[in-house]
C-alpha cells in the first residue's frame, strides 16, 4: 500500500463497512470477495456474517477454498444451495440469465441478513465490473445489496495489491466465473454440458496451462481460449488437446486465436447494444 490514493481508497472501503454496523458478505473465495471480508472482519469483528452461494455451477474445489478462508478469518460461515438447473428461465439461457440467478441468490442472502438481524448485504463487485455486460448488478441493486469496492473506487490491480500488502493468499488468483459462462446464450443448460466444460477445463489444467482458460461449449465443438503466450505450447500440443476433448464428449476442438477473454460470449450481445 505504497500509493497515497490506495490507502485513500482503502480507507475509504474500511468506512463504508463501519458504517454498516454489521454486515453479509456474498463470499466467493475469490480475489475481491476475499478482500471485502477481510476488511469487514477488520472493522466489525464479530458483526460479520460470510455465505457462499453453492450449487452445480460452482467448483467443489472453489467451495472448499471459500470455507477454508472464512475459517481462517474465524467468521460465521453459512451455505446457500441455490439449484439454478431447477429453473425453467435460467435453464433457458437467455441474455438475462445471470440477473436471474443473481435475483434468486441475492434474495436468499438477504433472507438469511434479516434471520441474523444484519441490515446490510454486500458483494465484491469492483469497477472494472462496469465494462462487462453484468444483468447481476442490476439484481443486486433492486434487493439493496451494495458493492463497496466499487463504491470505493478499487479496480481488480489495487485489489490485488492490497490483498499482497494484507498476506491474503487469494491476491495472485486467478479469475473465475460460473460455469454457464461457457455456454452460448440461447443454448439450454444443462448437467451434461457443465460437466463437460468442468472436465474439458480439468484435463487443460492437466497438460500443464496454468493460467487463465476458458473451454467455450458450442455443441460439438469445444473453443478453447488460453493466454497469448501459451498459444504455440497449445498449437504444438494440438492433436493431444483435441483427443482429450473427444473424451468428455465433443467431437471437435479449436484454438481461440484471440486468446482467453473475460465474457467473451457477451461480444454479440454489446455488439447489439443489449
Amino acid at each position: 500500500m505504497d500509493s497515497k490514493a490506495l490507502q485513500e481508497k482503502y480507507s475509504l472501503l474500511k468506512e463504508i463497512l463501519y458504517q454498516t454496523e454489521g454486515v453479509l458478505i456474498a463470499f466467493s473465495g475469490g480475489v475481491d470477495s476475499t478482500l471485502l471480508l477481510k476488511t469487514a472482519c477488520d472493522v466489525l469483528n464479530d458483526k460479520v456474517m460470510a455465505v457462499t452461494a453453492i450449487s452445480e455451477l460452482m467448483p467443489k474445489r472453489e467451495q472448499q477454498l471459500a470455507a477454508q478462508i472464512a475459517l481462517s478469518f474465524s467468521v460465521k460461515h453459512k451455505l446457500l444451495e441455490t439449484f439454478e438447473l431447477s429453473d425453467d428461465e435460467f435453464v433457458s439461457n437467455g441474455p438475462d440469465r445471470c440477473y436471474v440467478c443473481k435475483k434468486k441468490r441475492f434474495a436468499g442472502l438477504v433472507a438469511i441478513a434479516a434471520d441474523n438481524n444484519i441490515k446490510v448485504v454486500a458483494d465484491g463487485e469492483n469497477i472494472d465490473d462496469k465494462g462487462d455486460y453484468r444483468p447481476g448488478s442490476k439484481a443486486a441493486q433492486e434487493l439493496g445489496v451494495i458493492s463497496p469496492l466499487k463504491t470505493a473506487g478499487l479496480d481488480k490491480a489495487e485489489i490485488r495489491s492490497l490483498s499482497k500488502s494484507l498476506n491474503l493468499q487469494t491476491w495472485n488468483k486467478l479469475s473465475s466465473a460460473c460455469l454457464a459462462s461457457r455456454i452460448p446464450y440461447h443454448t439450454p443448460i444443462t448437467v451434461e454440458k457443465i460437466d463437460q466444460v468442468s472436465q474439458a477445463e480439468k484435463l487443460m489444467r492437466g497438460l500443464g496451462f496454468s493460467g487463465q482458460l476458458r473451454v467455450r461449449h458450442h455443441g460439438q465443438i469445444a473453443r478453447v481460449e488460453i493466454e497469448p503466450q501459451a498459444m504455440p505450447r497449445a498449437v504444438e500440443m494440438g492433436r493431444q488437446i483435441a483427443e482429450l476433448m473427444k473424451t468428455v464428449g465433443f467431437t471437435y476442438a479449436t484454438l481461440d486465436l484471440e486468446g482467453y477473454t473475460m465474457g467473451s460470449l457477451n461480444k454479440q450481445l454489446l455488439m447489439d447494444g443489449k
